[in-house]
């Protein structure tokens, strides 16, 4: 188990995430290869089913990135995808796939460290949990 590595998809916003993505690269820091990254216009944008499809397609994790809510370019996007995500959290529960496997974080668009640690927790707490169990059913 120890050699696992998850597949995780991020979706983040082409805004303060991918800015904080910017900050993070100018400090020669960057995210896991394991981690697939989708950027979007806002967070608001992605909706749930993108969400779930990305489990269906093989990720054993997910998470949104985007702004945080007083600096929303968009104005209420990263409300509207914690919303959605909180959503998909209670689908995974009824699923029995594990919430814990999806989550959203409110990056500021200097925080280039915390952009990488995000990355870094998710593909953790993922690894400890184990593969999907919608992997485990496709194999």
């Amino acid at each position: 188990m120890n050699d696992f590595i998850p597949q995780i998809v991020a979706f983040y916003c082409s805004n303060c995430a991918s800015a904080a993505a910017e900050v993070a690269n100018g400090l020669h820091m960057a995210l896991p290869d394991n981690i697939k990254v989708i950027n979007v216009p806002c967070t608001g944008r992605i909706e749930i089913l993108h969400l779930l499809k990305a489990f269906e397609q093989g990720a054993d994790g997910v998470y949104v990135a985007g702004c945080q809510e007083d600096s929303c370019q968009y104005m209420n996007g990263i409300k509207k995808a914690i919303k959605r995500v909180e959503h998909v959290k209670k689908i995974l529960e009824e699923l029995e796939i594990g919430p814990e496997r999806i989550d959203v974080y409110s990056l500021s668009a200097s925080k280039g460290q915390r952009f990488v640690e995000v990355g870094l927790e998710m593909s953790e707490r993922i690894k400890s949990l184990g593969p999907s169990p919608v992997n485990r059913h496709h194999q």
